[in-house]
């Protein structure tokens, strides 16, 4: 067997139809568009959402809520998980890179420590945000805490 002998299975391909070839091939005529109307014509293109003159669906439908342009998504890492990175890694100094190679954030996010756990070791942090009961606890350790 050879590449220029094989064949597809009988029945498994099929010849496209060719519409708007005359009378002769049954499909002449209005070429299956049927008679008039927008649809009909060459160039037509259905609006997105139009729904044939009846109110679309996102206009039916009230709008409620309201998104701020200012919000800030942070990503959440807690003292304990410091405290965890610490005894683990024995790490000095946490930032964005050892977040990293601990497989926490990936580094396009923001990240915020939160005083959720307890804080035993003097260790640097440096991050985007800090709440204010996580950065009394950090420099109560011994450790210091950085915004960037």
């Amino acid at each position: 067997m050879k590449l220029h002998n094989l064949k597809p299975a009988e029945g498994s391909t099929h010849s496209r139809r060719r519409i708007g070839r005359g009378p002769g091939s049954g499909l002449g005529g209005t070429s299956t568009r049927g008679h008039k109307g927008a649809k009909s014509r060459s160039g037509y293109k259905r609006k997105i959402g139009f729904e044939g003159g009846q109110m679309p669906l996102q206009r039916r439908v009230p709008k409620s809520g309201f998104k701020n342009i200012n919000h800030r998504e942070y990503f959440v890492v807690n003292l304990s998980k410091l405290q965890q990175l610490a005894e683990a890694k024995g790490w000095e100094k946490i930032g964005k890179e050892q977040l990293i190679e601990a497989g926490l954030t990936n580094g396009k996010q923001q990240v915020k420590i939160l005083a959720k756990g307890e804080l035993n070791a003097k260790i640097e942090v440096v991050a985007n945000a800090f709440s204010k009961k996580a950065e009394e606890a950090i420099v109560a350790a011994g450790g210091k805490a950085t915004k960037i």
